[in-house]
């Protein structure tokens, strides 16, 4: 049974255009435990993913992917160079973990947060409520849905 999350980036950083150039790319960085936990345990081959651009004018939901490979180690966490190097993790026992997730679809349109905060059907999603700075975060099939339907 599929799952449905919302995973945030800055279009700067990686952007929607990015993974549907490249097609795939390892969710790396993240450095947050409850979201390195959602991508360790929760996170399935073939769940659904809402592409969030976060910090961006306006903020918004601009595409769709799924998730294409088990969580992994995060190869950053061992790059001296990268900025998300962790001297704390060692190669055999990772700190950080993430999984793969394949382009599927760019929306037409981003679904702006303002328009997020505006539906009704939507007012139950955690990205619209305060507090949630969360880059990884659950999504009910329902407001998937509905999402999706919007994008097209």
């Amino acid at each position: 049974m599929a799952k449905y999350w919302l995973m945030k980036s800055e279009p700067d950083a990686y952007s929607i255009d990015q993974l549907k150039s490249d097609k795939t790319t390892l969710w790396d960085g993240i450095r947050n435990y409850q979201a390195r936990n959602f991508m360790m345990n929760d996170m399935k081959v073939g769940d659904k993913v809402l592409f969030y651009h976060s910090n961006a004018k306006p903020p918004g939901v601009v595409g769709l992917a799924t998730v294409s490979k088990p969580a992994q180690p995060d190869p950053s966490q061992f790059d001296k160079k990268s900025k998300y190097f962790d001297p704390k993790s060692k190669k055999e026992d990772p700190r950080w973990h993430c999984v793969e997730v394949k382009f599927q679809k760019k929306f037409k349109d981003m679904l702006s947060l303002d328009w997020l905060k505006a539906e009704k059907k939507l007012e139950e999603m955690l990205v619209i409520k305060r507090g949630q700075r969360l880059s990884i975060q659950p999504v009910e099939k329902s407001h998937y849905d509905y999402i999706v339907k919007q994008g097209k």
